[in-house]
């Protein structure tokens, strides 16, 4: 059997085509493990790090940090039997230059990790049930060509000879600052750290390998990393000096790449726009009563440690309210409407790789405060990168919390695929009339915006009359409805 594997980008089983890679976590020559995590790849859907399908010695990386993989490319070769000595004809260490053209010798000690069966079921990379791999990603089909962010400074790739081009990478400096986690200044094994403190580490130029983490299980954490680069960057003016420096060029103008959750996020918002026709409309709705009853709530022994929010009782509005009108959580699907009986809630939410919508998958079984601690999860994973491209997958109908931004209200475009979605708006102190008198009442507006070949304006004002009459007085209604 062939020692020297390659590994390539796995199919991700969902239309899935291309990836970036955000960071190597290893290096040629380095010895790894089975299932070490080896490279984080961000998608359309979320960064996820890919775990290593053999153990053994790195070989070769063919593609930087930076790049955009097609799925199915090799992207790093492994050693799987480094004890047995050079491999013949391997010219690694040898600049690019001057390697020789590959010999039928060398090219037979490469063998191409195979799409099944490399490691156990269930790991990233891995089968799944149904003959899906289980990795990372969006979704969708393929329809641009794969672009590489070209890179300052880099470093010549170290590479065995096989058929794929080298490519290069980049070692972030080590901040004199830095903290070793050993005698030589570097971890002895992988470093534990999220996606976006591994991000922010790039952008600052800190070498998580030289630092000791303080978070859970040793785990660096973005103190770790802020702390390090301090004498080159104030901790208060940390987000603005990576935002801002270099960040336009002689013409006074920046270009960002559109890719990742951007990218999807525009290709969907695109499609939804031009594809289902849009109806929006409002209603202003007095929340003092719904205010008061959140108030309550929290004094509550068993809810005392819960997150309470506002949002909660909007998510419990339209979860009763596609209770009385099914037609709302639906989907159109050509020749056929689909209405769904279970209701895959979904959450917009603003995150550093741009805007991403989890769903509760069968909120409207759950009890109120299941429904709590569900949101509560939802946003913590959100906020940590950590979102999984299953929870972003087969939502049925969404909220979108602007409010939160002070925003009144606004005309939010359908998620792909659904037929409704709701903006909740800020909740202010309003003059209003309340039993005959102007009083202060606290006040919010509700935008939904629905596909009008499902929804029509009668089933749409229905819809949104219900969601603001629990919204006006929820235990009345509560008892009302159930």
């Amino acid at each position: 059997m062939s020692r020297i594997k390659e590994f390539n980008l796995p199919d991700l089983g969902e239309g899935l085509t291309e990836g970036e890679i955000l960071a190597w976590l290893v290096k040629v020559g380095d010895t790894i493990e089975l299932n070490q995590p080896i490279v984080e790849v961000e998608t359309a859907k979320a960064a996820v790090e890919i775990p290593a399908k053999w153990a053994g010695q790195v070989q070769a990386i063919f593609h930087p940090e930076g790049s955009t993989v097609e799925v199915g490319s090799p992207i790093i070769a492994i050693d799987t039997d480094p004890d047995a000595g050079p491999v013949q004809g391997s010219t690694t260490g040898a600049p690019a230059s001057d390697r020789p053209v590959p010999s039928a010798a060398s090219l037979a000690a490469v063998e191409v990790a195979p799409a099944e069966g490399a490691v156990e079921p269930g790991l990233i990379g891995g089968p799944a049930p149904g003959g899906r791999t289980a990795v990372l990603v969006g979704y969708g089909p393929r329809t641009t060509a794969a672009k590489r962010r070209p890179r300052k400074d880099t470093a010549q790739v170290t590479s065995v000879p096989v058929q794929s081009p080298p490519a290069q990478v980049v070692s972030a400096p080590v901040p004199p600052t830095a903290t070793p986690a050993n005698g030589n200044g570097r971890h002895s094994g992988p470093v534990l750290a999220k996606p976006p403190v591994r991000k922010l580490a790039r952008d600052l130029g800190v070498d998580l390998g030289a630092l000791t983490g303080t978070g859970p299980s040793g785990s660096i954490t973005r103190d770790d990393v802020q702390r390090a680069a301090a004498p080159a960057v104030e901790p208060s003016t940390v987000t603005t000096s990576v935002s801002s420096a270099a960040s336009f060029g002689t013409d006074r103008e920046q270009r960002i790449p559109v890719k990742g959750v951007r990218r999807l996020t525009a290709e969907n918002t695109s499609r939804s726009a031009f594809t289902a026709p849009h109806v929006t409309e409002f209603l202003t709705v007095d929340v003092t009563r719904a205010m008061k009853a959140l108030n309550r709530l929290r004094e509550r022994r068993e809810w005392r440690d819960v997150r309470v929010s506002p949002l909660l009782l909007v998510a419990k509005a339209v979860l009763l309210a596609v209770r009385r009108h099914p037609m709302v959580n639906s989907s159109w699907a050509g020749d056929e409407i689909v209405v769904k009986e279970y209701v895959n809630l979904g959450i917009a939410a603003a995150t550093e790789r741009g805007l991403i919508v989890p769903n509760i998958k069968d909120a409207g079984r759950l009890t109120l405060r299941e429904l709590a601690d569900a949101m509560t999860g939802l946003v913590q994973t959100a906020k940590a990168g950590r979102t999984s491209p299953a929870d972003m997958s087969g939502g049925t109908l969404t909220i979108t919390n602007v409010g939160v931004f002070g925003v009144d209200t606004g005309t939010p475009i359908l998620p792909p695929g659904e037929s409704a979605i709701l903006a909740f708006g800020a909740v202010r102190e309003q003059p209003w009339v309340h039993k005959g008198k102007v009083k202060p009442r606290l006040v919010t507006t509700l935008g939904l915006s629905f596909d009008h070949r499902i929804v029509d304006g009668e089933l749409g004002s229905k819809f949104l009359r219900d969601v603001g009459d629990f919204l006006a007085d929820p235990e009345a209604t509560l008892l009302a409805w159930t």
